[in-house]
C-alpha cells in the first residue's frame, strides 16, 4: 500500500469515527447516560478528525453553543489545512 493511500485512509477513518462519536454523545446527552469528554473530541480533532467533529456538530446540532467548539474546531482545521499546504507546496 502506498504511504499516501495509508494516510488518506487513516484520515477518512478518523473523521468517520469523530462524526460517529458526536452522534453517540448527542444520544447519550438526551438519555442522561455516561458522556464522551470534550477533551476526547479535541484530541481526535488534533489527530486529523476535525472535519468529522465539525460535520457532527452541525449535523447532530451538538456542542454548537460551546465557544470552545465553535471557534476551536475550525481553528484546528485551518491549522491542519495550512500544514498540508506547507508540506505539499
Amino acid at each position: 500500500m502506498d504511504p499516501y493511500e495509508l494516510i488518506l485512509w487513516t484520515i477518512v477513518s478518523l473523521n468517520a469515527l469523530a462524526f460517529t462519536l458526536m452522534g453517540i454523545d448527542k444520544y447519550k446527552s438526551r438519555h442522561s447516560s455516561f458522556r464522551i469528554s470534550e477533551k476526547s473530541f479535541f484530541i481526535i480533532s488534533a489527530l486529523g478528525g476535525s472535519i468529522g467533529v465539525l460535520m457532527g456538530m452541525y449535523f447532530f446540532r451538538h456542542k454548537t453553543r460551546h465557544p470552545s467548539f465553535v471557534w476551536g474546531i475550525p481553528a484546528i482545521l485551518i491549522l491542519q489545512v495550512a500544514a498540508i499546504c506547507y508540506v505539499f507546496k
